[in-house]
């Protein structure tokens, strides 16, 4: 089993740009909808009762369509990629808790753990002179050292932000909140914080061809 490794984007990558979204999004909005709908799930498919609540429910699927993604993922993109894969196995390890102990607890912490963990990461391989970030955006673009330093800084803070988020949203507001906010606000928040990063983003891009060429 191989996770990303190299700043350089693969073949799959370009190819399949939309496809990496996809196998992204789509556990959460599972997760979103089987929340939603879980007593019709419950009552439709009986066997799910034996999980426990709407939002047991909604893990146990979100679970098994997160495996299912990391699958197809190493299937068409030849790797896992590092975020999906590290968010794959906190989601597997605290949605199993969830279930077994029936401690929704663990499912709503899962977000604050892998934000804190890759803010954490990546902020602390900026001190160790690696900056983490080109392993995640490899397929999205290529900045120089100084780019890739300034929005390391600016993504691992962001991380850190979305981890604090997490836990005043879900100890605070109800279940049904919690899941909406997890699928509709932080995806929003992310694009914005995202597309904010563009100007940083095309001042340090570097091209690959004629940097190749040298």
């Amino acid at each position: 089993m191989s996770t990303e490794s190299d700043i350089t984007p693969s073949a799959a990558d370009r190819h399949h740009p939309l496809l990496k979204l996809a196998l992204e999004l789509g556990p959460l909005m599972i997760f979103f909808f089987a929340n939603l709908r879980g007593q019709w799930l419950v009552e439709t498919f009986p066997a799910l009762s034996e999980l426990g609540g709407p939002l047991f429910v909604a893990t146990g699927l979100f679970m098994a369509a997160t495996i299912i993604s990391l699958i197809v993922s190493k299937i068409v993109l030849g790797h896992l990629p590092i975020m999906p894969f590290v968010s794959g196995i906190v989601v597997v390890i605290f949605g199993s808790l969830s279930i077994w102990l029936q401690n929704e607890t663990f499912i709503k912490m899962k977000p604050t753990i892998v934000n804190a963990l890759f803010g954490v990461a990546l902020l602390g391989g900026l001190a160790f002179g690696k900056s983490l970030l080109g392993y995640v955006f490899n397929a999205a673009f290529q900045l120089d050292a100084e780019g890739w330093r300034k929005l390391t800084i600016r993504w691992g803070i962001f991380f850190l932000f979305l981890a604090v988020l997490n836990e005043a949203v879900w100890r605070n507001f109800s279940d049904s909140t919690w899941v909406a906010f997890k699928v509709w606000g932080t995806m929003p928040i992310t694009i914005i914080f995202t597309l904010a990063q563009m100007p940083l983003v095309l001042k340090h891009s570097v091209n690959l061809e004629t940097e190749g060429e040298k």
